[in-house]
């Protein structure tokens, strides 16, 4: 049942990170309009189950009187909102104060900032976008939130939630988009054979999704339940087979390996997690499934 919408407002973004899912940078293309916006909100109501809507990016901030519009639409429509930055904005606590409190005029359920190296990089708190843009926030008492994510790395394992034998990558970074080409050097490698699901996404009954300018309509990021310029959300939504869906089918059956398998692809004998694997698969297939694996940016095409 689906409970949420994520607007990938933009693409564009003041950072280049190395994890990102989405390769966005300053370079990068795509922007909601409001009527976009507008027209997302209204399918979303149509399909009865949606609670909250999230603005990402990219970085959202980038078109703050877009962002406005956005959240003050959502919640006209009643729903529950949520915005994730990356704090540029926040030089000073007292301007971020200026950013913030007409959002908080509208209301924000929550408000998510990225503090963490990629983002920050080793500042002193003082200097820290995210650690002023927190406090201006809760001055303002808006419900906030630190996102903390940190370059993967063999982590030591308590014996309890790995596998024995598996190596323990930490660090919350997924291996997916960007995190492929920058990430992946040094890290412990298993056979390809282990990874049978997909542990990260609920492919087979998404409870979110997120949804770009151009219309696609991520189940995971990369991955399209089909374009909603062409066909209306609420009916990609309803029509939603997984098992027919020529990516998620085969994830849901048997993972990575069972995608490869399906669509007899060459692989490497070894791959450091699902999200690895499955990413190198998906952007060799880019151009068998074009409707289904985009936007190429998104694979750093």
């Amino acid at each position: 049942m689906l409970t949420g919408i994520h607007f990938l407002l933009t693409y564009a973004c003041t950072f280049e990170c190395d994890h990102c899912f989405l390769y966005c940078s300053p370079e990068a293309k795509g922007t909601f309009t409001s009527k976009q916006i507008g027209i997302v909100l209204e399918e979303a109501a149509k399909i009865g189950t949606v609670e909250s809507i999230y603005f990402e990016g990219g970085e959202a901030f980038l078109h703050y009187p877009l962002l406005l519009e956005g959240v003050r639409l959502a919640r006209a429509h009643g729903f529950k909102v949520g915005i994730v930055t990356n704090c540029y904005w926040a030089n000073d606590e007292h301007d971020a104060e200026l950013w913030l409190k007409p959002l908080h005029q509208i209301g924000i359920d929550e408000l998510s900032l990225s503090d963490d190296a990629f983002h920050q990089g080793e500042v002193e708190d003082k200097d820290n976008t995210a650690k002023k843009a927190r406090a201006a926030a809760e001055r303002l008492g808006m419900p906030v939130s630190s996102i903390c994510i940190e370059k993967p790395e063999i982590a030591d394992s308590d014996g309890d939630n790995s596998e024995k034998g598996q190596p323990v990558i930490g660090g919350g970074a997924m291996l997916r988009g960007r995190a492929v080409e920058k990430l992946t050097e040094g890290l412990p490698r298993v056979p390809f054979g282990q990874f049978t699901s997909c542990p990260h996404e609920e492919l087979e009954h998404p409870r979110r999704v997120h949804i770009d300018s151009f219309g696609n309509v991520h189940i995971c990021q990369g991955i399209s339940m089909g374009n909603m310029w062409k066909t209306r959300l609420s009916t990609l939504v309803t029509d939603y087979d997984s098992k027919r869906h020529p990516i998620c089918g085969p994830l849901i059956e048997g993972g990575p390996a069972g995608l490869a398998r399906k669509y007899n692809i060459k692989h490497d004998a070894e791959y450091i997690d699902a999200c690895h694997f499955c990413s190198l698969l998906r952007k060799d297939m880019i151009d068998r499934f074009p409707d289904y694996l985009t936007p190429p940016q998104v694979y750093g095409l």
